[in-house]
Formats: structure tokens, C-alpha cells, sequence
């Protein structure tokens, strides 16, 4: 049996796709209650420990360690400043790493961290690993193509114990033109659901004039815009109208038809997660925090993939 430890967990992106690649989770960590709450709701069997990971001071032993500390000082869709202290939360990573030291780990991030200004953060994470003792190699892959009806660029940093002598190379793409398959659709991921679902499931608020400073829709047989955790900022389902550019970042409806935005139900579809992922009903699932949890979380394809990637010899 393969085991696993996850860290900065959320509500189980990571490792509903490490479950793919034949991995038993022993444990997972997080903050937020109700990302505890949906992990717990669709994959009972881990021992999930919610609190501040720096509080935690011993890991089980397992395979392999995975990790999506967030890093928003380098988002495209927040505030980017490298100095924030939680673009450090890689450090408490680093620690369970050295304390465990698995035969393997993955880490999730994501895709601003590559710009010119971030990028010895980035550099710095890589040494911290291999210092450690490990392989490193990192790659900026997009979960299009992997399978996900999503445009989502994420960097992967993987490293395997130096001590195995193993080569890891991430995995070619499955999906998009030249590929084996075609890239995943809106259509292909939310076919079967309604076009108009209960009001509880979406957000409603109206279409603030900074929402509509850019183009936020895409049609059914696209693949989705990035999946965000603010619902407000949510991309637009394709049974809106479709918008036009008035002029440099001011669009508007072509048309006064009924407009919504996606449910986060069909955000986790666009993510990738099975159609039967459960979101329960608890005092901490308020609408806004089902769209945080999803909108953080890892693709399950992406992950799957990266995983399936790691060398059979280590094993």
C-alpha cells in the first residue's frame, strides 16, 4: 500500500487525485472548518486535523507528501506582494519534509510565482528542498490539458529522495490540439445539469462595473475561464449573453437576457471533481465559503496526472 500525507489540504483536491494514483491519504491538515467538513463528508477514511499547521509538531510516516500552501502574494487575482508572510507558509512544509522524508513529494502553486520579481521565491523553495535531500524539478502546466474544462496554469514543484536515484518527468499532455484526446468543454463538464438550478447554489448580486471591466464568458463548447474563490468575481455561466467591449477594460451585455454566474457546484465540476462530490450542510458552509473551497482547490486531473507520473521504481 502507497500512503500519503497531505498538507494545506483545503476541502481535497490534491488528494482526491492522489487517491486515483492508488494512494491511501493517513492524513490531511487545513485551517478552514468547512473545507474539513466537505473532505470529511467525501473521503471519511483520513484522519483530516484541522488548525494552523505550525502548531503541528509530528507527521506520520507515509510514501509520499503533498502540499498547496498558499501563496495569494503571488496570484494573478490578488494583491501581489512577496512579502507576505503567508508566501513563507513553504518553510512549515519544508519542516514536515525533513521530519518524514518520503520517498517523494508534490507541491501545488500557483502560476505567478514565475514572474521575474517572484521568481527567487521560487528559486528559494527549490533550494530549501533539495537541501533537504531531495531531486526537484518544476513545471508550469495548465490543467486544460490534463482533462480539467478549465484554463488553469499552476506550477508543480516534484522531488524525489536523491538517495533513490530516480528520474521524474512530468507527464506529456493528454488533452488539446495534436493530443490524444480534445480539451474538455463547459458543455462536456456540466452536461446533465440545470441551466437554471435553485438560488441558494449561485451568487446573485449584481454585476459590479469592475466585473464587467472584462470579459468573464466563455461558450459551452470552450473550456472555462479560471475557477476563482471569490464569487464575485466568478466567470459568467454560457447562458448569459454573450458581452462586447466598449472600449479598454469596459464591457457590457449584448443584450438585456438573464446572466449568472457559475454555481459552485458547477465550479466543481469545471475543477474537475467527480459528479458525485458532496458539499454538506453545516453551520460553517455559508455560500460564499462553498465557493472559497472550490476555488482553491487543485484540480483531482492535475494532480492524478503528476502523480501517475512519479517513478515505479520508488515504489
Amino acid at each position: 500500500m502507497k500512503t500519503a500525507v497531505s498538507l494545506f489540504s483545503g476541502c481535497g483536491g490534491s488528494d482526491s487525485g492522489i487517491l486515483q494514483a492508488g494512494f491511501t491519504v493517513l492524513m490531511a491538515n487545513d485551517k478552514l472548518a468547512y473545507a474539513k467538513d466537505v473532505y470529511e463528508a467525501n473521503h471519511a477514511q483520513t484522519d483530516y486535523l484541522l488548525g494552523d499547521i505550525q502548531k503541528v509538531k509530528t507527521f506520520p510516516s507515509a510514501d509520499l507528501l503533498v502540499g498547496c500552501y498558499p501563496c495569494q502574494g503571488f496570484s494573478q487575482g490578488g494583491v501581489r506582494d512577496p512579502s507576505r508572510g503567508i508566501n513563507t507558509l513553504y518553510l512549515e512544509f519544508a519542516r514536515a519534509l525533513a521530519q518524514m522524508k518520503p520517498k517523494a513529494f508534490i507541491v501545488e502553486n500557483v502560476s505567478g510565482m514565475v514572474r521575474t520579481n517572484f521568481r527567487h521565491l521560487l528559486l528559494d523553495q527549490i533550494k530549501v528542498f533539495s537541501e533537504i535531500g531531495y531531486d526537484v524539478k518544476s513545471a508550469l502546466l495548465n490543467a486544460a490539458d490534463y482533462g480539467v474544462a478549465q484554463e488553469r496554469k499552476r506550477i508543480l514543484i516534484v522531488g524525489t529522495r536523491n538517495d533513490l536515484g530516480a528520474d521524474f518527468q512530468f507527464p506529456e499532455a493528454t488533452h488539446g490540439e495534436g493530443k490524444r484526446k480534445p480539451h474538455q468543454t463547459i458543455k462536456d463538464a456540466l452536461r446533465y445539469m440545470r441551466h437554471w438550478p435553485s438560488e441558494d447554489e449561485y451568487y446573485r448580486r449584481d454585476f459590479h462595473w469592475y466585473y464587467l471591466s472584462r470579459d468573464r464568458r466563455r461558450g459551452w463548447n470552450e473550456v472555462s475561464k479560471t475557477i476563482v474563490a471569490n464569487p464575485r468575481h466568478m466567470p459568467l455561466h454560457p447562458i448569459s449573453p454573450p458581452l462586447r467591449k466598449l472600449r479598454h477594460n469596459v464591457w457590457e451585455f449584448e443584450h438585456d437576457g438573464p446572466a449568472r454566474r457559475f454555481t459552485y457546484r458547477e465550479a466543481a465540476r469545471l475543477q474537475g471533481f467527480a459528479s458525485d462530490f458532496t458539499f454538506p450542510n453545516t453551520k460553517n458552509g455559508s455560500l460564499d465559503m462553498r465557493y472559497k473551497v472550490v476555488g482553491n482547490a487543485v484540480p483531482p486531473p492535475l494532480f492524478a496526472a503528476v502523480a501517475k507520473a512519479l517513478p515505479k521504481s520508488i515504489w
